[in-house]
């Protein structure tokens, strides 16, 4: 990612938060760097999925995953060529949710964006991981969060989801079921396995389960030299770049922390869909997307103080 991937030092030893996530105690400044690690994620991915859907026409939006996930694969094993050997049933099985999550998270989301708009498409599927801030907090604030939350996206869909496309909404609300699954073995993949490599794993074992999907729908399309150009910059945009810095903040903050973080992102969406697709929103639109991101913040200043606190 920035160079694609950074070396970090495994913390196994440090004291573990929920879901199993490392936690140090982190002061001011190094709190200040794990959000800026979520936002440039954000930043990152968002605008990548923006050109990704100008490069739907060309491969489909299952082409599209499936040159994002493999190309990301291909890069990520190349830089951290991870070792294989000398891990159990268990490590493996993490690589195998992680991987699976990652892969329904990006096959759902992109179905959903070749529907609705991308601002949309990402505050639906924000409400994963705001319910799982809630699920893993078991704290009364998070649920008044969760609350405002919710009104933002009621706001969204004019009280009834009848501006959006009921299919299109369905896929963003998938999506944002594998969002969760993707915090939470994101977390134990970044705890298991030393710097990138459980990423690299888990993003070749993602990209080997949408590639059939990917060649059904584009076939030879796939293998066009300026398809695969515009596929890589998506794959680093979207994949590279944002997945290693999701698993460094992973491995510095407690996941619901991060899960809040990420409610965050509709914003990030609805900017690169202004900036990149001429994507127009409307006064309710853009009061829902405030409210989802109120409720962020809300979350993130109410939370306990300390490392075991669980935010």
């Amino acid at each position: 990612m920035d160079s694609p991937v950074k070396d970090v030092t495994p913390v196994a030893a440090a004291p573990a938060g929920p879901r199993g996530v490392p936690v140090r105690g982190e002061g001011p400044g190094g709190r200040l760097g794990s959000v800026a690690l979520v936002v440039t994620s954000g930043l990152s991915v968002q605008f990548g999925a923006a050109v990704a859907v100008l490069l739907m026409p060309r491969a489909g939006a299952l082409g599209v995953v499936t040159l994002r996930l493999v190309l990301a694969a291909l890069v990520l094993l190349a830089v951290c060529r991870p070792r294989v050997r000398g891990y159990g049933r268990a490590d493996w099985g993490t690589i195998v949710a992680f991987g699976t999550a990652m892969a329904g998270m990006n096959v759902l989301i992109y179905q959903s964006s070749s529907r609705i708009p991308l601002g949309a498409a990402v505050t639906l599927e924000v409400l994963g991981p705001l319910i799982l801030s809630v699920v893993a907090s078991r704290r009364w604030t998070n649920l008044l969060w969760a609350g405002l939350a919710l009104a933002g996206v009621v706001l969204l869909g004019g009280g009834g989801f009848d501006r959006l496309d009921p299919l299109g909404a369905a896929f963003a609300l998938g999506a944002g079921g594998m969002w969760a699954a993707y915090i939470v073995f994101g977390a134990r993949t970044g705890r298991r396995f030393p710097q990138a490599d459980g990423l690299a794993l888990a993003m070749a074992f993602g990209a080997v389960l949408t590639l059939p999907l990917g060649i059904a729908e584009a076939g030879g399309r796939l293998l066009v030299p300026s398809t695969v150009a515009l596929g890589l910059a998506v794959a680093l945009m979207s994949s590279v770049l944002p997945y290693t810095l999701e698993l460094l903040a992973l491995r510095r903050m407690p996941a619901p922390t991060f899960a809040i973080l990420m409610s965050l992102e509709p914003a990030v969406a609805a900017l690169a869909g202004f900036l990149v697709l001429s994507q127009a929103l409307s006064a309710a639109d853009a009061l829902a997307i405030a409210l989802v991101i109120a409720a962020s913040i809300g979350a993130v200043r109410t939370r306990p103080k300390g490392p075991g606190s669980g935010g």
